[in-house]
């Protein structure tokens, strides 16, 4: 029998409404299994569960009437800390934010908490967003449930962790350059980057996404029905679109699909990630699929010119910031926003250019496939106390260069895990899809994670002494 703390969110629905369980002990279940966990894996901000006791009995209430609040009545969710949730402060992984509690939900909090989910907690993240570590001035150090030793990714980096534990069926992220596919592939779960603007998102950003993260695709598309609906605070918000996010899953045969596995700059494809990738490919293969390769698209001086573009916009936020505060930011994320300092106005219209370069050559490179298949990162996770895979501030980047390209061109691009390393470490395969095919995405995803075969048993938490 599965555990109360493992259970997939649309089998905790199914028992709700045969009256199986109740949402009261699924949530004390779930706590449970966080106390078992938190002391050492760290994936949570302001928990607040007297909070969601009291939601919980709310939900079982209305289950018991016959008349649940949404889709997700009585589902524990984590919401990470840089979407608001009213009256909680938003410090964004860093100690140099002056911690004021939100006015309001963002849209997506707005939206689960509309369908009745039950928010346990804010998951934890790297100042400003902008490592793929679970490191932090403002959080304790964030470990990956399958080794502690080792790093959960980022910048979603609690939620990535806490998904992998059994905090419960439900996370949501955020996406700039790989940040919940990242810590997808890094922890074992499935995440989608969605099309930009398909989740409304406030503050908008360029490439900016809110995405699920869970151990499911069923219960990423349960999270993505409510997700996408409409907020007027998205200026780049998609229209509305009606669609069906629990379709039957989508068949390999007679598609065309691209197998990515240079992806032109950063860090070399390690012989286990490739090895994974290509026998995930080869399954596409054997159920009718045609595999065929994509050139690398990604110079070395795009990703450079990428990176300075962030650096100029971390610049002008970190410079903005008084001296003591200044002092506060995690020092690698310091010395990194300090390289778009004295930046000529030419050479950020370069980086802005270049932004554009890269929309324009991923969707030249992907257009003729249905689907694109690559690693989500070169390399497999990597030290806990690391800032990134090469832990160099000169060569921040080097790991996501088949993840970025995808937040430019906006289209849609999930992570499923495909495999482990011999020492155990997980890695995913990128499934990518043509520009607002998020649907299309999600339903071959689905078909692979039947496809796969039997996974590995989620981690456990450490023995107490």
């Amino acid at each position: 029998m599965t555990n109360i703390h493992d259970m997939a969110a649309v089998d905790l629905l199914a028992a709700y409404k045969s009256r199986k369980l109740s949402p009261v002990e699924a949530i004390d279940a779930v706590i449970a299994r966080i106390e078992a966990w938190e002391p050492k894996l760290k994936a949570l901000y302001a928990p607040d569960f007297d909070g969601a006791r009291k939601q919980a009995k709310a939900s079982e209430q209305r289950w018991r009437r016959g008349e649940p609040m949404g889709a997700l009545d009585g589902v524990p969710i984590t919401i990470k800390e840089n979407i608001a949730t009213k009256g909680v402060p938003v410090p964004l992984g860093t100690a140099a934010t002056q911690l004021v509690p939100a006015a309001a939900d963002a849209p997506a909090a707005a939206r689960v908490r509309e369908a009745g989910a039950v928010i346990l907690a804010k998951t934890t993240m790297p100042d400003f967003g902008m490592l793929s570590s679970g490191r932090s001035s403002f959080h304790p150090l964030t470990r990956n449930p399958w080794n502690l030793a080792w790093n959960p990714g980022g910048s979603s980096a609690g939620a990535g962790a806490g998904a992998a534990a059994g905090y419960g069926p439900l996370h949501l992220g955020t996406d700039i350059g790989g940040s919940v596919r990242l810590p997808a592939t890094w922890n074992g779960i499935f995440t989608l980057k969605p099309s930009l603007g398909r989740v409304p998102v406030d503050p908008p950003y360029f490439g900016r996404v809110v995405g699920p993260m869970t151990r499911t695709v069923a219960d990423s598309a349960l999270l993505m029905a409510e997700l996408s609906k409409a907020d007027w605070r998205d200026h780049m918000s998609l229209p509305p679109a009606s669609l069906d996010w629990r379709a039957d899953p989508l068949e390999p045969k007679g598609l065309r699909i691209g197998l990515h596995l240079d992806a032109g700059s950063g860090l070399p494809v390690e012989a286990e990630v490739k090895a994974a990738v290509e026998a995930a490919a080869t399954l596409f293969a054997d159920a009718g699929a045609a595999i065929e390769p994509v050139a690398p698209f990604l110079s070395p001086e795009m990703l450079h010119l990428q990176d300075l573009f962030w650096r100029v916009r971390s610049w002008v936020d970190f410079s903005g910031l008084s001296h003591a505060r200044q002092a506060s930011v995690l020092p690698f994320i310091a010395d990194w926003c300090r390289g778009g300092a004295d930046v000529s106005g030419a050479t950020v219209i370069r980086t802005v250019n270049n932004y554009m370069a890269i929309r324009a050559a991923a969707i030249k490179a992907t257009h003729g496939f249905d689907y694109v298949l690559s690693p989500v990162s070169p390399v497999p996770t990597f030290p806990a106390e690391w800032e990134t895979p090469t832990n160099d501030v000169n060569r921040p980047l080097e790991h996501i260069s088949f993840t970025m390209p995808y937040n430019m061109s906006e289209q849609p691009a999930a992570s499923i895990n495909c495999g482990h390393t011999a020492e155990g470490k997980p890695i995913g395969v990128q499934i990518a899809g043509r520009r607002f095919d998020d649907l299309g995405v999600m339903r071959l995803a689905r078909w692979f994670e039947s496809a796969r075969g039997a996974q590995k048993k989620w981690p456990e938490p450490p023995a107490t002494v």
